[in-house]
């Protein structure tokens, strides 16, 4: 059964554009005094304790068996992966510019939706991410003259996020939003605690723990929630669209991101990075409207010469 509803997964995956920038303003907070693995580990922590409860009273469907449970764990590894090296990123750059140069992923989404979920992508759409990805290259260069290196970390964060979605996209549907935070919430915490127990210490200070404070806690506290709220969006709006209708959507994280960017750090990209955010928000918004005129034309007889993206069918 068809239960695409692209308008409603649009307007969740607003709430996350808005939510996920707020969440990686706060990780940039932590990252000079709370190690990377205490963080993710805190973070994950946060999101089971909120949403246990619902599990416990029976609220909502949990169990997750066969081939979904392994996809639910490889999801876990890769959500787990993504934080750690976002986190290690926002603490070399501007957090307007460590989102913009992560924005090469709906370029990759784009690309594994079509040969991986036979997603239809179109060829104005892909021109399109082309000269988004071209954006993307200009606000790298000036970051990586200033920082060298890790200024591609956000490069390893579009690669990790893109794969990411792609696998919530296929267990979405077979998976309440919810019962998959929290399943995957627990699984994080039984891997991260083990490895910062057995490792701790080693030198390397991501994987070393220390005693927060008050504002630490607060501030650990608030990424859980935003983080596990966004992603709860996020879920459910890949529950309702195709990753290729969504991923233009996801360029509205890049104003909020400057917006906060400018508000908590009085950082600004400067003028080669502004130039190259704007070049991928344009693209972006033109693959919005061109979404937007396709889905006003009826479609043809014949299903596959239709512009439009192809719903990935119910796994």
């Amino acid at each position: 059964m068809n239960t695409d509803r692209p308008l409603l997964g649009i307007a969740l995956m607003l709430g996350f554009c808005i939510m996920a920038p707020m969440a990686d303003a706060v990780a940039k907070l932590l990252g000079q005094s709370v190690p990377v693995g205490q963080l993710v580990l805190i973070r994950f922590l946060v999101q089971v304790l909120l949403l246990l409860p619902f599990l416990m009273l029976g609220l909502r469907p949990w169990r997750i068996r066969g081939r979904i449970l392994h996809l639910v764990m490889l999801r876990t590894l890769l959500h787990i992966l993504g934080i750690g090296l976002m986190v290690s990123a926002l603490q070399y750059l501007p957090l307007a510019d460590t989102v913009a140069i992560a924005f090469v992923m709906p370029f990759i989404l784009l690309l594994l939706g079509r040969f991986f979920l036979d997603e239809e992508v179109g060829r104005r759409r892909f021109i399109a991410c082309m000269v988004g990805f071209s954006g993307t290259l200009l606000v790298i260069q000036p970051s990586f003259a200033a920082v060298g290196w890790p200024a591609l970390l956000p490069l390893g964060v579009a690669v990790n996020f893109a794969l990411f979605i792609l696998v919530t996209r296929k267990i979405a549907r077979d998976t309440d939003p919810i019962g998959l935070q929290a399943v995957s919430g627990a699984m994080a915490v039984l891997f991260m605690a083990p490895l910062l127990w057995l490792f701790g210490g080693n030198g390397t200070g991501l994987l070393d723990t220390i005693r927060p404070d008050a504002t630490e806690w607060a501030l650990l506290l608030a990424i859980g929630v935003l983080g596990t709220l966004a992603h709860l969006l996020m879920t459910w709006s890949l529950r309702y669209a195709p990753s290729a209708t969504l991923a233009p959507m996801q360029y509205l994280e890049i104003p909020v991101a400057a917006v906060l960017g400018w508000i908590v750090f009085r950082d600004f990209p400067n003028g080669l990075a502004m130039a190259g955010i704007l070049v991928t928000i344009a693209s972006g918004l033109y693959i919005m409207m061109t979404e937007r005129r396709a889905s006003a034309r009826p479609l043809p007889p014949s299903g596959p010469q239709s512009p439009l993206p192809a719903p990935a069918p119910a796994e």
